[in-house]
């Protein structure tokens, strides 16, 4: 069936498999996929670069995901695909180190288990009001950069991408001739299994600013002007930023952007009068858990791989991993002989 090396044992025809969903996840699990030797094929109403994953500013962080059963594993997979990423010529990923501040006495740092190396943060190196904090190294990927990066190598694999909206998984199962349906599809994830559990989603609204040579990021979740981040790209900055559960209104509001601005200047004066480059708002598919297995009800094996909230990227390439292995376990299961199929007569 799906194969390491990626080649069909002798006699077996290529499996074919369809992605629900062009974000970060989607085009990671359909990576994988077409690497353990699978014909894929993404089906999604948008592209990468249009959906959440094109807002995200890139820090490898696992935001909200610690505690969440099974995301270990994963998280850790995905960081040292990163990690590996960020050695290899040509991959908009790098190292970069950067600062967690802490407001309390008695912060969780349980995150710093998946850091590729971290330190106590000095009083100079964090802002004022702050309690402590941490230095760390952590990938960072240029986003636009990444997701294109990922769509040509993807491509390169033979992966074909249909432009189209799913509103049914055995529609589209035959539509693709699918074997087997990955739903990566975010907030609409949800509601395609009919899960009881479907998420609710979190807005997140950033500005993008020039970069005057910054490298160092900054996270400050326990701001009390509000949530604070600064990540530095390439040429831009990406500068944070709201969580609003279940907004009512998903377009960019100047004020909200004021505030952000404030905050950030405040944290890093180096942003003062650095021009605005754009702004955007997104919808984090923030789910109770991370949902990733099997489906069972469908007329082919489904496997789930949604609820990432805040941290898609981060966990995109473990999660790619685990979807290759539980879409392969599902179809030699489907394979394997009935009782019945093994009476002789």
């Amino acid at each position: 069936m799906l194969q390491a090396g990626g080649t069909p044992r002798a006699g077996e025809r290529q499996v074919r498999a369809t992605v629900v969903g062009a974000g970060v996840v989607g085009l990671s699990v359909a990576h994988d996929l077409a690497i353990s030797g699978a014909a894929v094929t993404v089906v999604a109403d948008r592209s990468a670069h249009e959906s959440v994953s094109g807002v995200a500013g890139g820090l490898w962080f696992p935001y909200r995901v610690t505690t969440e059963p099974g995301a270990g594993d994963v998280l850790l997979r995905s960081r040292a695909r990163f990690e590996q990423l960020a050695a290899t010529d040509g991959v908009p990923v790098a190292v970069r180190e950067g600062t967690v501040v802490e407001r309390t006495a008695d912060p969780d740092r349980s995150w710093t288990a998946a850091a590729i190396r971290y330190r106590e943060a000095r009083p100079d190196e964090v802002p004022a009001g702050a309690v402590s904090g941490v230095r760390a190294a952590l990938p960072v990927a240029d986003t636009p950069h990444y997701l294109r990066w990922l769509a040509e190598r993807a491509a390169v694999l033979g992966v074909l991408v249909e432009q189209a909206e799913v509103h049914d998984v055995d529609v589209a199962a035959r539509a693709t001739s699918a074997d087997v349906v990955v739903v990566a599809a975010g907030a609409r994830s949800g509601a395609l299994l009919a899960d009881p559990d479907p998420g609710t989603p979190v807005g997140g609204q950033v500005v993008r600013l020039a970069n005057p040579g910054l490298t160092d990021w900054l996270l400050d979740e326990d701001d009390p002007a509000g949530l604070t981040y600064v990540i530095p790209r390439g040429e831009d900055v990406v500068c944070g930023g709201t969580a609003v559960v279940d907004p009512a209104d998903t377009a960019v509001d100047p004020r909200v952007q004021e505030g952000i601005l404030r905050r950030v200047t405040a944290a890093v004066p180096a942003l003062a009068g650095q021009e605005v480059l754009g702004a955007a708002h997104g919808l984090r598919p923030a789910r109770s858990t991370l949902r990733l297995g099997p489906v069972p009800g469908f007329a082919v094996p489904v496997v789930a791989c949604y609820g990432h909230g805040g941290a898609g990227l981060t966990l995109s390439w473990g999660c790619a991993e685990a979807v290759v292995a539980i879409a392969g376990d599902l179809l030699d299961q489907r394979a394997a002989p009935t009782p019945s199929d093994s009476l002789t007569k």
